[in-house]
């Protein structure tokens, strides 16, 4: 029997699609949740219920809004699981993940962080049905590369400069 036939025979999408949800995880998610989730307003109530929301309450380093809420939940711990797994992924999430460790000042952060995103990923497919299409780390190094630059040009016309290719400049 496989269980990734039967997995999407039940929620109608692939979960194990996901790089960091391997089947034991999907099946974690599925007995906890059930195929569909209704019961959130949208993907930030899921990722709250998680224990797993985006902080904006951030000052200096250090919450400036009320004490950290405590959350035991085995799916998001299975999230966490799979997020720390990117680590060595030759994929658009694994690529995403190092990005976010190189930029946290500790690694847990960004475990947090993506397991924050897996956990969108999953509510969008249980509720959307979306399939999801790896792209690559290519594909983030270079939308990452994108995004760098039109911020430099964005700063340096701020500023009466104009970014000049080397090529071009000499």
């Amino acid at each position: 029997m496989d269980l990734t036939e039967e997995l999407v025979r039940i929620c109608g999408v692939d979960l194990t699609s996901i790089d960091g949800i391997n089947i034991i995880a999907a099946t974690t998610i599925l007995s906890e949740l059930g195929p569909e989730l209704r019961q959130f307003q949208d993907e930030d109530h899921f990722t709250s219920w998680l224990g797993l929301p985006g902080n904006q309450n951030i000052s200096g380093g250090k919450r400036v809004q009320g004490p950290k809420r405590k959350v035991k939940n085995r799916v998001a711990d299975v999230l966490r699981m799979g997020a720390s797994s990117l680590l060595n992924s030759d994929s658009y999430l694994g690529a995403g993940y190092r990005h976010l460790r190189r930029n946290a000042k500790i690694p847990a952060v960004a475990v947090k962080a993506m397991a924050r995103y897996l956990a969108v990923l999953v509510y969008r497919l249980l509720t959307k049905g979306q399939a999801w299409v790896d792209q690559g780390a290519q594909r983030f190094e270079q939308q990452r590369l994108q995004r760098d630059l039109m911020l430099l040009r964005e700063k340096a016309q701020k500023h009466g400069f104009q970014l000049v290719p080397v090529a071009q400049a000499r």
